[in-house]
């Protein structure tokens, strides 16, 4: 074989190795591509993935901050409006505390008052029997008058009625008008007048209806007590009124406790005493 021969077999030889090489490598080149573009895809869908995901908690976020906001917001509100009601009721019962304290300081006024007018009364009644008796004569009307009060006290604590700041008790209707009789201390007249502007006598008064406030339970008169006349307005149901007539000490009074239409029924209530100051000065009279 000769050199040149020789040379071409090792070209041909070199020749078949190196495309089968080249083709292999393209195959590896190719198949890298392939995997980097794939990777590069999966890559891709995972950042979009991933982006979609954190915009969505960023949204859940943001409701949730607006969610606690608003809810921090009515919290608010409400914490103002109970502060707001909080002070009203401080305020309304610093007022009704007030009104309890004054309630308290006029009742204690009331009762020494009531006490000053009860002293007064049993002085002018000791003096007025000091010159009318003798001692012994006064004495036995003391005893009688201590067995009266004890009878009196003891009615009083069974019969539970209001007591007026004269002392008296002052009857509800006509079953305790009844009860207060049987004490025997007073006569009690009872009336009802019909109609507004039309006098009526009752026993020593002239009594005269004006007007009635239903709703209220208030009533309006006129009374005329020996040729004088008085107007009494606005008064409530069971408030007595109090009136004197010549040459007596005790007071006498009348009591409303029932109105209607144009209607009003009470009683009078005469003390014993001024019923025999009454008979006295009528025979002195004649």
């Amino acid at each position: 074989m000769t050199m040149s021969e020789e040379h071409t077999v090792e070209t041909k030889s070199s020749s078949s190795w190196q495309l089968p090489a080249i083709i292999v490598l393209g195959l590896v080149a190719l198949g890298g591509l392939g995997f980097g573009w794939s990777a590069s895809s999966k890559l891709d869908s995972t950042q979009q993935a991933v982006a979609t995901q954190l915009k969505a908690t960023q949204q859940s976020v943001q409701q949730d901050m607006s969610s606690l906001k608003d809810r921090l917001a009515q919290d608010e509100k409400a914490n103002a409006d109970l502060q707001g009601d909080l002070k009203v009721v401080t305020g309304k019962l610093k007022i009704t505390q007030g009104q309890l304290k004054k309630a308290r300081e006029e009742a204690t006024k009331l009762n020494d008052a009531t006490s000053q007018k009860l002293t007064a009364l049993d002085t002018s009644v000791h003096s007025e029997l000091a010159t009318k008796a003798t001692s012994d004569d006064v004495k036995t009307v003391d005893t009688k008058v201590v067995g009266v009060k004890t009878d009196l006290d003891a009615t009083r604590e069974d019969l539970k009625m209001a007591r007026s700041e004269m002392g008296t008790l002052i009857a509800r209707n006509h079953d305790e008008i009844d009860q207060l009789r049987r004490l025997g201390e007073r006569d009690y007249v009872e009336f009802t007048v019909t109609g507004k502007n039309k006098p009526q006598k009752v026993g020593n008064v002239t009594v005269e209806l004006k007007g009635v406030n239903e709703k209220r339970n208030q009533f309006s008169l006129a009374m005329t007590v020996e040729d004088k006349r008085f107007e009494k307005k606005n008064r409530a149901l069971n408030e007595p009124i109090f009136f004197y007539t010549s040459g007596t000490h005790i007071p006498e009074e009348i009591v409303i406790n029932k109105t209607a239409k144009d209607t009003i029924s009470g009683y009078v209530s005469i003390p014993k005493a001024n019923s025999q100051v009454a008979a006295s000065t009528t025979k002195s009279g004649k």
